[in-house]
């Protein structure tokens, strides 16, 4: 079984948006692909961001309302293909998320908030 051509089952994503729109999709990498790399003298793949650093920039932006969330998805899903959900359908792309994801930060504004004019 050649595994370098095969399609991972199930990928896993993290999703960073705010009151703007989305603004960050990146692939969280399955530790056990980087044993097997590892092992079979292969480049590791690595991550290319930090989640901290995305909880830090939500933290000092607290008025965009940052949320961040992990999901796992089927292995035929890309970020791109997330990346268009949101463009096509902004709040059911993040109710979805919301629902299925596992949630990493939120600042969201709750229902109850409102904004006084006085």
């Amino acid at each position: 079984m050649n595994q370098d051509h095969e399609e991972p089952r199930m990928r896993a994503f993290a999703v960073m948006w705010d009151c703007n729109g989305l603004e960050a999709i990146r692939e969280i990498v399955d530790p056990a692909m980087k044993t097997w790399a590892i092992l079979g003298n292969k480049p590791v793949p690595r991550e290319n961001f930090n989640i901290e650093h995305w909880k830090l920039r939500a933290r000092f932006n607290s008025q965009r309302h940052y949320e961040i969330y992990a999901i796992g998805v089927d292995g035929n899903i890309t970020q791109e293909d997330i990346a268009e959900m949101f463009k096509q359908d902004p709040q059911y792309a993040a109710d979805l998320i919301r629902a299925r994801g596992e949630k990493l930060y939120s600042d969201r504004r709750s229902a109850d908030e409102k904004i006084a004019i006085v």
